[in-house]
């Protein structure tokens, strides 16, 4: 607050008594806790370590100050809020008090406006969204979820389009997205679920429909399938390719991660532990090599994606002990460490016992995964060699093998399964 402060209080100096007032001292005012009123950080330090009560104190003085500015605007008038943080918490704070105050959200604007060098914190988006705010009507009335969620789909479909085209990726695409969405739900004071009776869509349930529609956006790019559903991808396969497509192999920073996870029903946890798809700390070795030293490090807050060749878990790419399908990229890390055997007996046997052989989305999956790796890698060449059996031998399967419904394993008796 105070870098801004004392710009302000150069530039605007002498306008008006009022503004005068306001920028009579040097810097900025900090949190005073007799008045309860001062610069709104959620920042548990100021209140001996009470996360809870530093949380408490920062939606309710959010609130407090959108309903002054709701208090001071016209009724024709518009209010911009500023915003750049990638914390799925720091936005549901921030739609709650806008729509508790009385606002509609009526555009939204990404601007690229962030330092690459600015001050530490981590945060903040490149870009900033710029959220144009008016008054709703005091005659509004609820909302009921299903429509409410049918028109911000039609709202941030097209917008969707613009936001790619002009070049915007990672969490600031996920966001950029959240403008245009929340115009259908802050037009109403409070949104209905049909049903469940007095229930109500909350904020965050809201923004997590938002996010798995942009996820399913930029994934419907990455494979190839440009307006059509990504629902029937697995979430830890479209965790993936989101986080493989922004980062590649490479330290990635922890925020952004932990926004793709939830919009992809997962935590970071589960990515690291159960899934085995991430490594925290440590970096994955760069040596496509089983026999490389491992080397280098990430700080506390990045994570790198596991190689392939690194996932060692003896179920990888087999059914759980439910019986449920194991994830598409699991299959094809699978496949891979089968393909380097040289044991073409046990490919067959995997692809055959996995309905893989004319399986759609695993070949968009295959071909995703030969664009986001390097040229020249063996992962790629890898990767190629699975592609062109499965395209050459595909046909010659015999009516038996051949017996899988499109997406699904077959359920023939006598098959068999690599262990």
């Amino acid at each position: 607050m105070d870098f801004f402060h004392v710009w302000l209080r150069r530039t605007l100096h002498g306008l008006s008594p009022e503004i005068d007032a306001a920028f009579s001292e040097p810097l900025g005012p900090k949190w005073d806790a007799d008045r309860n009123d001062g610069e709104l950080v959620d920042q548990p330090s100021r209140f001996d370590a009470n996360g809870a009560q530093s949380r408490r104190v920062y939606e309710d003085g959010m609130l407090r100050a959108f309903r002054n500015c709701g208090n001071a605007l016209r009724d024709d008038g518009r209010m911009v809020v500023v915003f750049a943080n990638k914390q799925p918490e720091a936005w549901e704070t921030l739609v709650s008090a806008l729509i508790q105050a009385g606002f509609v959200v009526a555009a939204s604007w990404p601007i690229q406006t962030e330092r690459a060098n600015k001050v530490a914190g981590g945060a903040r988006l490149s870009a900033s969204i710029w959220l144009v705010c008016r008054k709703r009507p005091a005659a509004a009335r609820p909302g009921w979820d299903g429509k409410v969620l049918a028109e911000m789909r039609a709202n941030v479909s097209e917008r969707l389009r613009d936001f790619w085209d002009a070049g915007i990726r990672g969490p600031d695409f996920v966001w950029a997205a959240t403008g245009p969405a929340l115009e259908a739900f802050s037009r109403h004071p409070v949104v209905r679920k049909a049903d469940q009776e007095g229930g109500r869509l909350s904020v965050a349930e809201f923004l997590r429909h938002v996010r798995r529609m942009v996820v399913g956006f930029v994934v419907s790019r990455l494979l190839q399938r440009p307006g059509a559903t990504t629902g029937e991808l697995d979430d830890p396969t479209t965790y993936y390719l989101l986080h493989r497509n922004d980062f590649g192999l490479g330290a990635a920073p922890a925020g952004a991660c932990i926004l793709y996870a939830l919009s992809c029903n997962l935590s970071d946890a589960d990515l690291a532990a159960r899934l085995d798809l991430l490594v925290r700390g440590r970096s994955a070795t760069t040596a496509e090599d089983d026999d490389a030293e491992e080397h280098g490090s990430t700080s506390g807050g990045e994570v790198r994606l596991k190689p392939w060749y690194q996932r060692r878990t003896r179920d990888l790419g087999e059914r759980d002990a439910a019986g449920a399908t194991a994830p598409l990229i699991d299959r094809v890390h699978k496949l891979m460490q089968l393909w380097k055997t040289g044991e073409q007996s046990r490919v067959d046997d995997y692809l055959e016992g996995h309905g893989l052989w004319h399986h759609e989305l695993f070949a968009r999956v295959v071909q995703a995964l030969i664009e986001l790796a390097d040229g020249g890698s063996e992962e790629r060449a890898t990767l190629e060699s699975i592609q062109n059996h499965v395209r050459t031998h595909g046909g010659t399967r015999t009516p038996r093998q051949m017996n899988f419904a499109m997406g699904e394993e077959s359920q023939s008796e006598g098959r068999q399964t690599v262990r």
